[in-house]
């Protein structure tokens, strides 16, 4: 059976101040009036029963997710007592999943995308499913890039298997660029943007996690015996203490046989950092703002304002952010840097209540 896997437990810190620990992004509503977790239920819904639609999550956003997603079945949401990245939660999802039903087909999505015409959308994640059952492949969906991003990861396209979908053998996955490095892959034609959407079966991606992540794999194993019984949650907690996280990318799509892409053709957006949210505010003269905003003699900015009016006068290249109790104001080519700025924050004690 299909099921849909929502990964909704990250802090979202490249969007600070915007998202804080206890309103990470996932929750915030900046595109329109619904929020990217609400967006993201509401468009795999056409494709999977709700009954079958899963979110997992940190313990501390349980209760947002409770609120946000009133019509999912709480026991729908997955609980991680601490973050250890995506090869973890998957891993914890995909053994309850399974455990549930052994023919158990997953998609993955991340919580906090942008996605254009939903119906090439369902399509090839229809068409995703198709290879994952035949082939019993780990399937990701690839992007064609329109400019030479360097937050985003990199996909090759190998050997074509299916022509009438563009489906492709993995060549190899190509962590963030640096600048010159993406012009290269976006003259050379063969690179797609690697989407972190994911479709594959439980079972076979439990067995490339056993050849791949050996340790993580008896860790979730011991959680599986315990699975449905009093002692589920006690022995979660248990082995996430000594589990080592780290993300599916690194953990098991680099390293397996079993990988393949498809080549959408939908628009995406991963609504991940200023420069994304920025694609989607509203043009004010040569700059991008959202909220109450006056500029003069001001170019190449985005502001995010709220109640407050931001006045620039003489600005250029620069995001601003007011989020109440925090102004951010920071150069632009600084947008893959504010993990770094708030670790600083993060450092210092008196910091902690902004954070």
């Amino acid at each position: 059976m299909l099921y849909a896997l929502i990964l909704a437990g990250g802090k979202g810190t490249r969007l600070f101040p915007l998202s804080r620990s206890k309103n990470p992004k996932q929750f915030l509503k900046v595109v329109d009036n619904k929020s990217f977790l609400r967006n993201t239920v509401d468009r795999i819904m056409p494709l999977v029963n709700k009954n079958n639609i899963y979110v997992v999550t940190n313990k501390e956003y349980i209760d947002k997710v409770y609120i946000e997603l009133g019509d999912i079945d709480k026991n729908n949401i997955f609980i991680e007592p601490e973050n250890k990245e995506t090869a973890t939660c998957i891993a914890l999802s995909a053994a309850k999943l399974f455990k549930k039903d052994q023919d158990a087909t997953m998609i993955i999505l991340p919580s906090d995308h942008y996605i254009e015409n939903e119906k090439l959308f369902k399509n090839t994640i229809l068409q995703a499913v198709g290879i994952a059952e035949k082939k019993r492949g780990l399937i990701t969906i690839g992007v064609k890039p329109t400019r030479a991003e360097t937050g985003y990861g990199y996909i090759e396209m190998g050997e074509e298997v299916n022509p009438d979908i563009k489906a492709f053998k993995v060549e190899r996955f190509l962590e963030k660029p640096n600048a010159e490095v993406a012009k290269d892959l976006l003259m050379k034609g063969t690179y797609l943007w690697n989407s972190g959407i994911f479709v594959w079966r439980a079972d076979v991606f439990l067995r490339e996690m056993q050849k791949y992540l050996p340790k993580m794999y008896k860790s979730i194993m011991v959680i599986y015996d315990e699975l449905d019984t009093s002692n589920e949650e006690k022995t979660i907690k248990e082995q996430y203490k000594i589990i080592d996280g780290i993300s599916v990318d690194f953990g098991i799509m680099q390293k397996t046989r079993k990988a393949y892409v498809i080549k959408c053709d939908f628009t995406w957006d991963d609504m991940g950092t200023f420069a994304a949210l920025s694609r989607f505010l509203k043009k004010y003269k040569s700059n991008n703002v959202m909220g109450n905003v006056f500029m003069e003699a001001s170019e190449n900015c985005s502001v995010f304002a709220k109640d407050r009016l931001i006045i620039t006068f003489g600005a250029k290249d620069l995001i601003i952010v007011d989020d109440g109790d925090v102004v951010l104001v920071m150069d632009k080519n600084k947008d893959q840097e504010i993990k770094y700025l708030v670790n600083l924050l993060r450092s210092e004690d008196s910091m902690d209540k902004y954070l």
